[in-house]
């Protein structure tokens, strides 16, 4: 048993989400989004935090890590628990935060997604993206679609992350996980091999930058179903971001092959809920009359009119996601005015 796992154990017993570590600070975890310190831990030293960390790291990473300043992987504490690991360099010394990453795979009903979500692990082509800021569960909602398409289809499934989160053991479907910086130097590297790999459903842990969108548009483009996260939190900004990424005169070009790849947007944000504990909220776009057109003829404002169209085939604004958690009294309405775009249903909730 590493040492640092005595801090995860206290980190699981407690529902936290993040361990973070840091010289010269007590240890501290983040539990229903709130970041305490772990009560009785001393103030980390750079012999107790190296320790920390080098102990659960393979050699060749640890060595990578003391010369890139930074180190991305995954360490598997038992058969239950795997944690997203994250080593750094600050002001003050070394530096790392751990995500909990339950080994089970959670079902889209135990999640409490949208139905609608569903819908997108029964596609056969196209490009499907998941969205929101940092922390807001966009691996767990695409490992839970991932995971459905598992259980109900015959399926070659390729994932290229950095690093790999959860691990899908063959059911119905074969998988390919390829890690970014062990088995592939890069995602785009990774996507163009994708098609010689005889891939139906290719899953891109990020889609940074515009050698890995536009490889990924492609591969929709030509029949393969690619499933990707943005750090963005609404569909227009996330189809804003897709071509933006292009030089000016490809733009037209992008928004073509968007235009015939796109068959959903999932934007994600969590809510703190009234019991303590937090819920996913979900703006959800789906392929619909007008969504090509509007995004062929630039005209991207247009989605939210055909998402609020679309409400009887399951879409849903973020704002209307919002309310009906408060409408429900599952959040509070500061919770709600944090959070909504449009601020005015919960100006009196205002926080002072």
């Amino acid at each position: 048993m590493a040492k640092i796992d005595r801090l995860f154990d206290i980190l699981i017993s407690m529902e936290g989400s993040d361990l973070h570590l840091v010289e010269g600070q007590m240890p501290k975890l983040r539990a229903h989004g709130r970041l305490q310190p772990i009560e009785g831990e001393p103030i980390l030293t750079y012999d107790s935090i190296r320790e920390y960390l080098e102990e659960i790291c393979a050699p060749d990473r640890w060595k990578k890590f003391l010369s890139h300043l930074d180190l991305d992987f995954a360490y598997q504490k038992d058969e239950t628990y795997r944690f997203r690991s994250n080593y750094y360099f600050q002001i003050h010394g070394m530096a790392a935060v751990f995500r909990v990453i339950p080994t089970r795979i959670l079902t889209l009903e135990e999640l409490k997604l949208v139905p609608i979500m569903e819908s997108f692990a029964h596609l056969r082509s196209g490009l499907v993206l998941v969205t929101g800021p940092t922390g807001s569960g966009k691996s767990t909602t695409l490992a839970a679609i991932i995971n459905h398409i598992n259980d109900t289809y015959k399926r070659s499934i390729l994932t290229i992350e950095e690093p790999i989160e959860f691990i899908h053991p063959n059911k119905k479907s074969v998988f390919t996980q390829r890690e970014v910086g062990l088995d592939v130097p890069s995602f785009g590297d990774g996507l163009r091999t994708a098609c010689r790999q005889d891939a139906d459903v290719i899953l891109v842990g990020e889609m940074r930058d515009f050698e890995t969108i536009s490889i990924a548009l492609s591969a929709a483009s030509m029949g393969s179903l690619v499933f990707g996260t943005l750090h963005t939190n609404s569909a227009i900004k996330t189809v804003n971001r897709i071509i933006d990424v292009f030089p000016n005169e490809s733009q037209g070009m992008a928004r073509t092959m968007l235009a015939e790849s796109l068959r959903g947007i999932c934007a994600q944000t969590l809510l703190k809920t009234t019991d303590g504990k937090r819920a996913a909220a979900n703006e959800v776009l789906i392929e619909a009359e007008g969504l090509a057109a509007s995004i062929r003829e630039d005209n991207i404002s247009s989605i939210q009119n055909i998402i609020q169209a679309g409400k009887n085939m399951g879409m849903q604004l973020m704002d209307q996601a919002i309310a009906t958690f408060f409408d429900n009294q599952q959040i509070t309405g500061e919770e709600a005015y944090l959070k909504a775009e449009d601020k005015t249903p919960y100006e009196q909730y205002a926080p002072s």
